[in-house]
């Protein structure tokens, strides 16, 4: 299983990658593969400001529709638009070219929050 070293995680199974106070967001490797074939990605909220664990969008695959959760509070300042044409690249990218967001963080105190790769190994049994 696939869980970088140098990222964070959320219970959620989205992971964080921290680059001064703005953090990118996608769903981990286990997330994809439970999922399977990813058909598309919505993300409306772009220039909105939402709170910790707050739905910014959702991710359809060909038998469910899942929700995503915010992993830090702030403002969503970006959307990755290659995933209106090309979602797949979450399942066959989750760390590169499938990210998602990015979030000018607002709590830098919620960071101390989310999982490292240990602890999210351990949540999925890894």
């Amino acid at each position: 299983m696939n869980v970088p070293l140098d990222l964070k995680y959320t219970k959620d199974h989205e992971w964080v990658a921290i680059d001064g106070d703005i953090a990118t967001v996608g769903i981990t490797h286990f997330a994809q593969g439970e999922l399977g074939d990813i058909v598309y990605v919505e993300v409306e909220t772009v220039d909105e400001t939402l709170g910790q664990e707050e739905i910014f969008g959702t991710v359809e695959a060909v038998k469910t529709v899942s929700d995503l959760f915010l992993p830090l509070s702030g403002e969503i300042v970006e959307f990755n638009s290659h995933l209106e044409t090309q979602p797949e690249k979450v399942n066959s990218d989750p760390y590169g070219e499938g990210w998602m967001i990015k979030i000018k963080i607002s709590n830098p105190d919620e960071i101390d929050g989310l999982l490292d790769a240990s602890a999210y190994k351990e949540l999925i049994g890894g």
